[in-house]
């Protein structure tokens, strides 16, 4: 049986990707990453213009302020943990444990002017890098360019883009990922470092034409695709040699995370938590089930859980059925924060799919939830992602010991 209670989802055009990630590894993966980021920024833009009736409206990937941060500082390895994470019940807020992005160990000087092929296969020769504007749905190409250590050269942000040292920038997508030329020509940019989650893609055009150096950056966003976007937005701006230190600093990061995480993770297949990425947006009748390459596979798997979706042959991003998700029996659903607070939290979530009653995450009311502009952005804060959905999988504070918090 298919989901009746909700209207029917309408197909939605997304910007065609002539991306070519030049990385090994399985064409489908690759794929999936980028048909993500696209699928992503047309559901954002549904989501700003489609209301239900009584829905509040969440402004796109504008996170808002929680207070179910609690022990979001605290080492991983000294919280109280969670006796039977299968069964716990309630929802959980991942925090990341700062709000800054970490600069890379290298002042290497810029090699000007740079060359690349961008993912769009444009030959583009960047010049000048003293004004920088990089721009993505995830505000992930941002923190790249301020962990390589040229956050004084940004000129502008993305709405997703609100880490330390961005609060005084002017926002250019005041939409979430649609930009103007006037507005963009207005901060003078000497490069323009973007993908296919911004566009349309003719104010790119404008913006070349204007004597913009604008370099499409691969749209993929995953755990293992994390060096190959340093490695481009590096290129880009000259400073290969700090890209590389970079690559290389998150990468002993994200292992040293992981290690964590599988310190105190289930090692038994049987135990291990079965999790759902679950992307809503109320507020246009959106319910996706995020799947194998979706690029929240690869936080799931260093989670130490398992992507049910991924288990049931669910491939790629899909309009959730009611069949779907009862046969994956998920113990707890992953979702955005404004994905959440769209259907009106748990309670509304749970009234607006039924078939949820079905399985042990709709029983339990377990449901972890990370803001919108973090979970999926990869990037230099990948650790502090992976880190902070183990947080409030396996040591929930404030869950009651009938949860089995082992307090």
């Amino acid at each position: 049986m298919t989901l009746t209670h909700r209207a029917p989802l309408t197909p939605m055009t997304v910007e065609p990707s002539r991306t070519r990630v030049r990385r090994s590894g399985a064409p489908g993966r690759r794929l999936g990453g980028l048909v993500l980021a696209g699928f992503v920024s047309a559901a954002l833009a549904l989501s700003g213009c489609a209301t239900a009736p009584g829905t509040p409206v969440v402004p796109v990937s504008q996170d808002q302020p929680t207070d179910n941060c609690e022990g979001a500082n605290a080492p991983l390895s000294s919280l109280t943990l969670i006796q039977s994470p299968r069964t716990a019940t309630g929802g959980a807020t991942a925090c990341l444990e700062g709000n800054a992005v970490s600069v890379v160990d290298n002042d290497s000087a810029p090699v000007l002017p740079a060359t690349v092929t961008d993912s769009e296969g444009r030959e583009v020769v960047i010049s000048d890098i003293s004004r920088i504007l990089p721009l993505d749905v995830s505000g992930t190409i941002a923190a790249t360019v301020f962990g390589l250590g040229l956050g004084d050269n940004v000129v502008g942000r993305d709405t997703s883009t609100n880490f330390d040292g961005t609060g005084e920038l002017p926002v250019v997508t005041k939409t979430g990922h649609t930009i103007t030329a006037e507005a963009i020509l207005e901060l003078e940019p000497t490069v323009l470092l973007t993908d296919t989650t911004i566009g349309p893609k003719e104010v790119r055009q404008q913006l070349r034409d204007a004597g913009v150096a604008v370099v499409m950056i691969s749209s993929e966003r995953r755990i293992d695709s994390n060096d190959d976007l340093v490695a481009e937005v590096a290129a880009a701006l000259g400073v290969t040699e700090r890209g590389a230190a970079l690559a290389k600093s998150l990468s002993a990061e994200i292992a040293a995370a992981t290690a964590e995480v599988a310190a105190i993770a289930p090692t038994e297949a049987s135990e291990r938590v079965r999790l759902v990425f679950l992307y809503v947006r109320g507020n246009a009748n959106i319910y996706y089930i995020f799947g194998a390459d979706s690029g929240a596979d690869s936080l799931i798997e260093a989670l130490g859980a398992t992507d049910v979706a991924t288990e049931i042959g669910w491939v790629g991003m899909k309009p959730m059925t009611a069949e779907a998700l009862v046969a994956a029996q998920p113990d707890a659903l992953v979702m955005m924060t404004d994905g959440l607070t769209s259907v009106g939290g748990i309670d509304g979530l749970l009234e607006r799919i039924p078939a949820l009653a079905q399985t042990p995450a709709g029983r339990n009311a377990r449901v972890i939830d990370m803001a919108d502009s973090e979970i999926l952005s990869f990037g230099p804060r990948t650790a502090q992602i992976v880190r902070a959905l183990a947080k409030a999988l396996y040591a929930s504070p404030g869950m009651d010991a009938a949860a089995g918090t082992g307090e």
